[in-house]
């Protein structure tokens, strides 16, 4: 079985703002389980960040929206 991969890109800045690191969107508690996670907390992790980057890529194409 393979381990479920960071998905840090080594862009680490958090935007305040959104709360998230601008690299690889997890949140400062996310960034901090990551380590100690287990494989299901990793899957949550990276289901939460596909979320966001679906939310970003939508505010992209239409910014009017919230």
């Amino acid at each position: 079985m393979t381990a479920v991969a960071s998905p840090c890109i080594g862009v680490c800045r958090l935007d305040e703002q959104a709360g998230w690191c601008v690299g690889c969107l997890r949140t400062r508690e996310e960034i901090a389980r990551w380590r100690d996670a287990d494989e299901a907390e990793r899957r949550r992790i990276l289901a939460a960040v596909l979320q966001r980057r679906a939310a970003l890529a939508a505010q992209r194409r239409d910014p009017a929206a919230p």
